[in-house]
């Protein structure tokens, strides 16, 4: 009877012992499922495209920029075309007053006139000269001496008629050595008409081509950017002023610009020509243009002792959106992984060994927290790639 009690009781304490210790197995597992972390400090691992990128900061500025200069002093009569126009090559921009330009031109015009009636008259001398040189009175002067030397001597004339016929063959015999003498003369007077009529039609072409200036085209095509002049403005020649002759107006292609921006020293060993780069400006904010690294200056600046260097990121405009002096920053693509793992940047701890760990949100351990190493890639400062030791849609920890 008393070993059956015995038995009895201790049955009776097995089973309690189960009942406390199943008891203690489901609260602790309940409180080691349990989590305390706030919702707000979790981030799904994510599949995406990732790049590491440069921003070149700096201002939209056409390919091709044109100052217009007049080559014609003058005061401006009329003005074509406003800013914004867009233009062609050839197209007229501008008109100077002409009336002192054309009275030039019909001064030259004349005094060439009479530089040909020079050379004419000078021409005629000369063949005049030549003839007289030939000397064709002389022979018949001669033979009428010599005829009355026989009459008078036969006594059918009388002394005086003797003496005309010697007369008249002297002055014939002193035309033609006269005539010879004006020959060389006379060759000098027509090379000299001729540099007169050369001289006056180098003026008559000056005069016409300083009135062609006085009409100021385009030797571009491209949009009007500035006009720095208004009707009456007097303008000066860039022929004879040089840099400092009035500036009509500014012209760009704008169908190419560029951003001209700065890197920083540490970041330009990374970029290179023909690298891709995206471009956003303050008027588009929702709009993202496309270009290209198309030159890297190979001198730094410095200042406030930081070095930077230049760099030209071209972009294809060909419906005139982008303008001269937009802000613009050009993010340059240095490296890009498309359909990545991607995690916040803060969500990664980094150890003494630089190695990567970051920590996920599970139920299966105490605190609801498990910490994994990971093998990162890419990083936009923002966000991570990770290649190793998380899966999609998992809950990392941000830190």
């Amino acid at each position: 009877m008393a070993k059956k009690k015995s038995r009895r009781v201790i049955i009776v304490v097995i089973s309690v012992l189960a009942v406390a210790g199943l008891a203690v197995v489901a609260y602790s597992a309940k409180s080691h499922g349990k989590s305390t972390i706030d919702p707000s400090r979790l981030a799904a691992v994510e599949r995406g495209d990732l790049a590491r990128s440069v921003v070149a900061t700096g201002r939209i500025e056409p390919i091709s920029k044109v100052e217009i200069k007049s080559k014609a002093n003058g005061i401006i009569k009329e003005l074509k075309v406003d800013v914004g126009d867009l233009v062609s090559v050839g197209q007229v921009l501008a008109e100077l007053d002409k009336d002192n330009l054309e009275a030039q031109l019909r001064q030259a015009r004349a005094a060439m006139l009479s530089s040909e009636a020079n050379l004419k008259a000078a021409v005629a001398q000369l063949e005049k000269n030549k003839i007289e040189a030939e000397g064709p009175d002389v022979p018949f002067a001669r033979r009428n001496k010599e005829r009355a030397e026989r009459l008078n001597k036969d006594g059918l004339i009388t002394q005086q008629a003797l003496d005309d016929a010697r007369s008249a063959l002297d002055m014939a015999v002193n035309r033609q050595n006269a005539a010879s003498s004006q020959l060389s003369i006379s060759q000098a007077r027509i090379a000299q008409a001729k540099a007169d009529v050369a001289q006056a039609q180098a003026n008559v072409d000056r005069a016409q081509e300083e009135l062609s200036y006085s009409t100021i085209r385009s030797p571009i095509r491209g949009m009007v950017l500035s006009r720095d002049v208004e009707v009456g403005s007097p303008v000066s020649s860039i022929l004879n002023m040089g840099a400092q002759a009035t500036l009509v107006m500014v012209l760009g292609d704008i169908s190419q610009v560029f951003v001209r921006g700065k890197v920083d020293e540490a970041d330009i060993g990374m970029v290179r020509l023909n690298q891709p780069a995206r471009i956003k400006v303050e008027t588009f904010k929702e709009k993202q243009f496309e270009g290209r690294v198309t030159r890297i200056s190979p001198l730094g600046v410095e200042k406030d002792n930081v070095i930077s260097f230049e760099v030209r990121v071209s972009i294809n405009n060909p419906g005139g959106e982008l303008r001269a002096n937009m802000t613009a920053n050009a993010e340059i693509v240095l490296e890009e992984h498309k359909g990545t793992l991607i995690v916040p940047e803060s969500a990664i701890i980094y150890d003494a060994q630089h190695k990567a760990w970051v920590e996920v949100a599970s139920t299966s351990v105490r605190m609801g927290r498990e910490r994994k190493p990971i093998k990162v890639g890419v990083s936009n400062g923002t966000r991570t790639e990770v290649s190793e030791g998380v899966a999609l849609g998992e809950k990392v920890i941000l830190q």
